[in-house]
């Protein structure tokens, strides 16, 4: 169990670099998909905040990935080793979904969105549009994520049931 904590926690801060990667280096406004529409249309293209940022954004996104399917490898890995059942697959996986979708819903959208200057520091014009009237604007989205973590931890509990 504490090993599926510490990948969770691993996910949870391999998302957030992904965030501060996209947002604060890389700032492409193709990355902004996930956010409010009007914070969408209201943020502008910058400029470089320092020479090469934009790789260094780059490629801290693509570590973050990386390191992302690294806990699922890990915990499934480890799984192997023990003897982990379906079920206990399954419920590992789960959890570690369920906890990044938590860390996301109150990190990313209620606190860093709503009620932080995050998003603002980064991007002025959008100073007006954040704030806690934001919270909840993609619980649609959350609704469905969670959802398809069913089939998804079923799925890769499935996959490392075969290497059992």
């Amino acid at each position: 169990m504490l090993l599926t904590v510490v990948l969770s926690l691993v996910m949870m801060a391999s998302l957030f670099l992904m965030l501060y990667a996209a947002v604060a280096l890389v700032q492409d406004k193709r990355l902004f998909t996930s956010a409010p529409k009007d914070i969408q249309a209201a943020v502008q293209p910058k400029a470089e905040r320092f020479p090469g940022a934009h790789v260094l954004g780059w490629c801290l996104l693509v570590f973050a990935v990386f390191l992302f399917v690294g806990t699922i490898i890990c915990g499934g890995w480890d799984g192997v080793r023990n003897g982990f059942s379906f079920r206990q697959f399954f419920c590992r996986f789960l959890f570690m979904l369920v906890s990044l979708k938590a860390f996301d819903v109150l990190v990313f959208d209620w606190f860093l969105l709503c009620h932080s200057q995050f998003f603002p520091h980064y991007y002025p014009e959008v100073s007006d549009l954040v704030g806690p009237h934001q919270f909840g604007f993609n619980w649609r989205s959350h609704l469905l994520h969670l959802l398809a973590f069913l089939p998804v931890s079923a799925g890769i509990a499935w996959i490392c049931t075969l290497f059992s």
